[in-house]
């Protein structure tokens, strides 16, 4: 195992006298006073964080290419806390993003209460019309007959349809937060609010002023208000959702790091709702990101690169002749260089062959392991439980008891790869335990490691993201058009979109006539009919 010494910068030692041991000493001391003494004043902090939950013997995601067989015995696992020094600008880059967190939950709840706000004055300005009446006038008010009373039925259950279209249509969780207004949404607010304000204006110039006595008049007033609320609501639900149905674009949605795509079919959308569909779609279409299966070709790549060395001998003040023979000799060297790099193919098709050998290896001792795990238990039935006087283990503990067996296999498996960082064992022993709760095959149980999954399938920690950054050259409450082009941008990789619209198909029609089906059977000497 390689060990690693770090030396301060103002030690000096040799082995050749005492007196200058004694002196690399004392000055050691007097670096380590100063260093105790400026550490005051430096702008860093140091946050003990608690240790995180990999997998046993589990390394960080990039980590290195060439990897032990025998991890599971060389590997030490070190408990405890560790320190990790944050500088002043990693302090306000956080603080930066949680002040970008809170702006955000504070527009969410801002359009949320005005959602509220405009839809009480809705629901309640038909109910105002109603009772100011009786309330500023009622003495001569005329007496509302049975068409009259029949019309507080219809306004009733009117008021309650509309409220009930309201909630379903305008109060649901929201999906994302979009960078900017919803247009269409924004539209219909303001045609709402303008209809109400006119309604007000001419109830308060006809009826309020004159104190109008035909309360049945007053009553159809306000059902032609209810009625003109639910067809602004079917209007909404044309624009907002009607209309994105019909398919008219394809978009093709590649990974920038893997070049993992899909394609999906929308409507009429703006480039920001095309974003947030993109992005539901992704977290269930794509398999999750793994920037370790990254490391090999980077590694290769910078190891033909540290082969290629040029030497000047001669330094930068030699002569024209020396500098010429020089230029020779490193062009030659650079020939020899690429006639190597000519051969990396092979290279690569032996390291490929040789990972495929060895996942191959793993993924067998990994099904018998967890075959040879599973025939250790066993459900009972309810007979056999009560008549049972032993070990009788609930779901949790069976799967604790026969993780130990299989612990070592789906390690080295994952080591392999290069899947540690996706699995803790806590979601391994979770996972076992429901496939255990659920009478499922040892098959059932490795699918989760043996192919990789959709994003979701994994925790909320390994989606790499939570924020997404929308670029686009477009205005993003523009609608999609053919070429559009835009990204969708996080941690560690984007995603790159292009837009291509669907063509228009002519059809046409061809009629065949059943009876046309008639045969003529060739008969031939060479044949055997």
């Amino acid at each position: 195992m390689d060990t690693e010494s770090t030396y301060s910068g103002y030690s000096y030692y040799s082995g050749r006298s005492r007196g200058s041991h004694r002196h690399g000493e004392r000055s050691r001391d007097r670096h380590k006073s100063r260093s105790k003494e400026s550490s005051r004043s430096e702008k860093s902090v140091t946050i003990n964080a608690p240790p995180a939950e990999p997998l046993l013997g589990e390394q960080s995601v990039r980590g290195e290419e060439v990897q032990d067989d025998n991890w599971g015995e060389t590997t030490t696992a070190v408990t405890g806390t560790s320190e990790h020094s944050l500088s002043q600008e990693d302090i306000v880059r956080i603080s930066k993003d949680l002040d970008d967190s809170v702006g955000l939950d504070c527009k969410r709840y801002l359009n949320v209460a005005l959602s509220v706000i405009l839809g009480l004055v809705v629901l309640l300005t038909p109910l105002a019309f109603l009772i100011l009446p009786h309330l500023l006038w009622p003495d001569r008010l005329r007496t509302c007959g049975t068409a009259c009373e029949g019309l507080f039925i219809s306004v009733a259950f009117k008021l309650l349809i509309l409220l009930l279209a309201v909630w379903a249509l305008f109060f649901r969780p929201p999906r994302a937060g979009l960078p900017r207004i919803f247009v269409f949404r924004a539209l219909l607010a303001t045609l709402v609010l303008l209809f109400v304000l006119s309604y007000w204006l001419f109830y308060g110039v006809r009826i309020l002023d004159s104190q109008d006595e035909d309360y049945q008049g007053i009553v159809q007033y306000a059902v032609s208000l209810v009625d003109a609320l639910l067809f602004i609501h079917y209007l909404a639900i044309v624009l907002l959702e009607l209309r994105q149905l019909q398919p008219f674009f394809s978009l093709c949605v590649t990974r920038s790091t893997d070049g993992a795509t899909q394609h999906y079919n929308l409507g009429q959308l703006s480039i920001q709702r095309a974003a947030v569909v993109i992005l539901e779609n992704y977290y269930k279409d794509f398999p999750v990101h793994n920037p370790a299966m990254l490391t090999a070709s980077k590694s290769r790549a910078a190891k033909h690169l540290a082969g290629l060395k040029v030497y000047n001998v001669d330094g930068p003040g030699g002569n024209n002749a020396a500098a010429g023979i020089a230029q020779s000799q490193s062009r030659a060297m650079i020939a020899a260089a690429a006639r190597r790099r000519d051969s990396s193919h092979n290279e690569l098709y032996y390291e490929e062959a040789e990972h495929e050998r060895r996942v191959r290896k793993r993924r067998a001792r990994l099904v018998v392991a967890v075959e040879e795990a599973f025939t250790h238990i066993c459900r009972m039935q309810e007979e056999e439980q009560k008549k049972a006087s032993g070990d009788v283990m609930d779901p949790r503990e069976a799967a604790q008891a026969i993780f130990p067996s299989m612990a070592r296999a789906l390690q080295k498996y994952l080591r392999t790869t290069r899947q540690q960082h996706l699995h803790s064992m806590e979601s391994i022993q979770q996972h076992l335990a429901f496939c255990i709760t659920n009478n499922m095959t040892p098959k059932a149980f490795l699918e989760s490691y043996l192919t990789t999954g959709p994003t979701l399938q994994y925790g909320k920690d390994r989606w790499l993201a939570r924020q997404w950054t929308l670029i686009s050259e477009a205005s993003v409450t523009s609608g999609l058009k053919d070429g559009t082009i835009f990204l969708l941008k996080c941690i560690d990789f984007s995603l790159v979109v292009t837009t291509k619209k669907i063509p228009y198909i002519q059809l046409a029609e061809e009629f065949i006539d059943p009876k046309s089906h008639k045969f003529v059977l060739r008969l031939q000497s060479e044949t055997s009919v």
